[in-house]
């Protein structure tokens, strides 16, 4: 189809022509855009936007009585910011976010900045005070543009109505595209309240960005880059797949296993890129970095040919640049975004493209020359990492270890369900013993490392994922950060799965105090605080909340809470003193890695060694 034939059929919009209002064009081009869901808190300067998704709604409901764009209200913003946050990663989709002025849009702050960090589609839609107000200081004004444009993909003001319908399509344009993320819309009440004529076509000129899309979607990978490539997996013995966030961002998982498979090459992945392989696999080495399985970062000592796919060698991977993967003779990156070719670790190979497309030419190229080379005794090697420097715990602990409650929802759930989490230690914890068979099964705030994203991104991912198992695994500390989000899961009927692991504290804070600060709790022991999570579950709505304190019993209530056919919470009373290991501190390298009392290192002594207290947490 040339450019004309593609104008003519983009004009035959059912709806080109009708006279509307800027809010129902707002409603009409999200509908066009395929949004089937929209998270937010409405006020003042959004209601004309809100009573016009009431209005689509009504007009356009099924047989069944539902509706085709419902609106998800949470206890506020930020809940709602993470819920499409758990929405877009769950789906692959981008997710919607609707709120209004200023509180209402500074709220999202936080959540915009974490889909930014991790690379998250969504769209923020905030209502503004009207055009002529804006610098007034007007009742719930908010600089949004200031406030959330260094923490965004790219934020418009709409102050001119007819490039209103353009700027809602290029939003989506935007956050999808390329290296996704977050695209903030600031629209004033006016503009939603003028009247206009529908187009249904038409995007903004924003001909950089895009000249930049289609360099990127162009640059194939081609003979000459899938040669050399070749020549150096073929010069090495101990090559290793570092896979980030970008395999599982580009629909590329499955292409990625395939590559892997088809020349036999073991997988280690970053927080962000469990799921690109199943970990499960006997190529799969889980994750690796700061509480990286010890297994996982013995390998990259050891590879001679790092291959790192959508992953930028960040502080809690490559902590040392300069010393990670210090037997590598070659390193090779695959990334859709060039600023991050060689910004902390230098390459000798690199690819900018779409790793889907320019992963299956690469696979293609081998087999077509016949590249197989023999790894075998590599293999032999992993077989032994994984064996000797494996996961395990105190399993004989008279508390209950939060590793074991892990295991025993692991076993039940093979997996295949959606796990959240909050951050903290449960948060590693839950990283390091919970298997994913697919992508889009790990939520977790990774770059930003935002405590209280677990409840609502679970939330999130339910409703984008009806038919699987969710659960939120989360710490006393961090639930408390949304803890107003258990009533938007009662009220909405999700059968989300909740499980708080309840040391008293804020456990990683604990963790690196007991390390570097000479044991002294500073604002992190909570075993004075008087919250009782049960009575707050119930008083939300939880008909199945219950504590559990008795390591008798692990088994049997997790099985209980997990085939409850409605929410349920449970919190487990679990050892205060349990760690998250293995742990490489920051300033230091996978050879000093701290690997606790029950998993073996490769050299005991190193555990001694001291660092600075100021290093950077």
């Amino acid at each position: 189809m040339n450019q004309s034939e593609k104008a003519t059929t983009l004009a035959q919009h059912p709806l080109a022509g009708t006279r509307m209002t800027g809010a129902e064009m707002i409603i009409q081009v999200l509908a066009d855009e395929g949004v089937d869901l929209i998270f937010g808190y409405s006020g003042g300067a959004i209601l004309p936007t809100y009573d016009a998704v009431f209005r689509y709604n009504s007009e356009n409901q099924a047989a069944d009585g539902s509706e085709p764009m419902p609106l998800i209200v949470p206890a506020n913003e930020q809940g709602a910011g993470f819920m499409a946050a758990g929405y877009a990663r769950a789906s692959g989709k981008v997710g919607v976010v609707m709120v209004t002025s200023g509180p209402g849009a500074t709220n999202t702050v936080t959540p915009v900045r974490d889909c930014m960090a991790d690379s998250t589609p969504i769209v923020v839609i905030c209502g503004q005070v009207p055009t002529q107000a804006i610098g007034t200081d007007a009742f719930q004004e908010a600089p949004v543009s200031s406030c959330l444009g260094p923490c965004s993909k790219h934020t418009f003001l709409v102050t001119d109505p007819d490039r209103l319908e353009t700027t809602i399509r290029t939003a989506f344009e935007i956050a999808r595209s390329g290296r996704p993320g977050p695209v903030v819309v600031d629209l004033p009440k006016d503009v939603q309240n003028w009247t206009g004529e529908f187009r249904g076509e038409g995007l903004l000129p924003v001909p950089g960005y895009r000249q930049r899309m289609v360099r990127i979607r162009d640059n194939r990978l081609g003979e000459e880059g899938c040669k050399s490539f070749f020549d150096m997996l073929e010069a090495s013995r101990r090559p290793l797949i570092y896979a980030g966030g970008g395999v599982i961002n580009g629909d590329a998982a499955e292409t990625l296993r395939e590559f892997s498979d088809t020349f036999h090459i073991p997988v280690t992945t970053t927080l962000m890129g469990i799921g690109a392989v199943d970990t499960g696999s006997d190529l799969s080495l889980s994750m690796l970095g700061m509480h990286g399985a010890a297994c996982a970062n013995y390998a990259v000592e050891d590879c001679d040919f790092l291959i790192a796919i959508g992953a930028r060698f960040d502080d809690r991977v490559a902590g040392v640049p300069s010393k990670f993967a210090p037997s590598a003779r070659h390193i090779a990156q695959f990334d859709i975004d060039p600023s991050e070719i060689g910004k902390v670790k230098s390459v000798d190979w690199s690819h900018v493209g779409c790793l889907n497309e320019d992963l299956g030419i690469l696979t293609a190229w081998g087999k077509r020359h016949g590249k197989q080379p023999d790894f075998s005794d590599w293999h032999g090697e992993i077989r032994d990492l994984k064996t000797r420097y494996g996961m395990n715990f105190d399993r004989e602990s008279d508390q209950i270890q939060p590793y074991e409650v892990i295991e025993a929802i692991n076993e039940i759930a093979d997996g295949n369900a959606v796990i959240s989490t909050g951050v903290g230690q449960h948060q590693m914890w839950a990283a390091q013993y919970f298997d994913f068979r697919e992508p889009r099964l790990w939520l977790t705030s990774g770059s930003m490392g935002t405590m209280g994203f677990g409840l609502p991104a679970a939330i999130g991912a339910q409703f984008a994922r009806p038919d699987r198992l969710v659960i939120d695994v989360d710490g006393d500390a961090s639930i408390r950060m949304n803890l107003g989000e258990l009533e938007t899961a009662t009220t909405y009927g999700l059968p989300i799965k909740i499980v708080v692991l309840n040391n008293y504290g804020d456990g990683m804070v604990k963790q690196w105090q007991k390390l570097y600060y000479k044991g002294r709790m500073s604002a992190s022991d909570k075993s004075l605080r008087k919250k009782d999570f049960i009575k707050a579950a119930e008083a939300d709505g939880f008909e199945f909340a219950k504590r559990l304190d008795r390591k008798e019993d692990v088994a049997s209530v997790i099985r209980e809470w997990i085939e409850y056919p409605g929410p349920a919470f449970l919190e487990v009373i679990i050892d205060p003193d349990a760690g998250v290991y293995p742990m490489v501190g920051p300033g230091l390298t996978y050879d000093q890695m701290i690997t606790g009392d029950f998993i073996p290192s490769r050299d005991q002594t190193t555990q001694e060694e001291e660092i600075d207290s100021s290093s950077m947490f």
